[in-house]
């Protein structure tokens, strides 16, 4: 069965170059010119991921975002956007979004983001634990304070619950599992975020370890957990 795609943008001669090189690709695709239709589309529809313009008509692609993340749906998200401020791109990942592009892009990245982010989603769905089961003692992951259950994905500090992002999750997940080894940027964005070749924007993973560390180290700036060797990478302090 195909994968299918929601393309909320305003744009039409930029909707009409996404849907028509998503559909040679095998993907099925639903579109929305304006936020309200999009937002509407993307809380009834089945979608395996959506194409989220930032600047649309009525409301914007933060909004929708934010929308659908308090609503609990969980589809992934690329926000498409032409600005490339830094603060932009930071403010729509903390909303819930689990990518960022910036027009102009190559079809050829944009194709390789789509597969990506699915293809991440749904291995997050593949190692999800049965909820009927109850805890899996197996799934709880002790580190220093952080307290990890990987069976509902919910991170814990000193008792108090952590909120991560979904990308968030997984980059610690990932640092726990591979204790005291480094990682560089490139490393990060094919064992994470699962690009197959290097179209993720490695300012997406300094971002997201940015990110991450506010919300786990009691001081971001001389952290305990997430370390960094100097021109090599990331790596988790075992």
């Amino acid at each position: 069965m195909s994968k299918k795609l929601l393309v909320v943008e305003d744009e039409h001669s930029i909707s009409d170059i996404i849907v028509f090189n998503a559909e040679m690709a095998g993907y099925e695709c639903d579109i929305a010119y304006d936020g309200e239709v999009g937002l509407k589309k993307a809380k009834s529809g089945d979608y395996d991921l959506i194409l989220l313009d930032v600047m649309l008509p009525k409301i914007n692609g933060f909004e929708i975002c934010k929308l659908l993340r308090k609503e609990g749906i969980s589809t992934p998200i690329i926000m498409v956007t032409a600005r490339a401020e830094e603060v932009d791109k930071v403010f729509g990942l903390e909303l819930g979004a689990d990518d960022y592009m910036i027009k102009p892009f190559g079809v050829k990245e944009l194709l390789a983001r789509i597969k990506a982010n699915i293809r991440r989603s749904e291995n997050d769905l593949g190692n999800a634990a049965p909820s009927d089961q109850g805890q899996n003692t197996a799934n709880i992951i002790q580190i220093q304070s952080l307290t990890i259950d990987d069976s509902k994905r919910k991170v814990e500090k000193n008792g108090d619950i952590i909120d991560l992002s979904k990308i968030e999750y997984d980059l610690l997940l990932f640092f726990v599992k591979n204790p005291g080894k480094i990682f560089s940027r490139e490393s990060l964005l094919t064992s994470v975020w699962k690009y197959d070749d290097l179209y993720g924007d490695g300012r997406t993973v300094d971002t997201t370890i940015r990110r991450l560390r506010m919300k786990i180290e009691d001081d971001p700036s001389n952290p305990q957990f997430i370390q960094t060797r100097h021109k090599a990478g990331w790596y988790l302090e075992d």
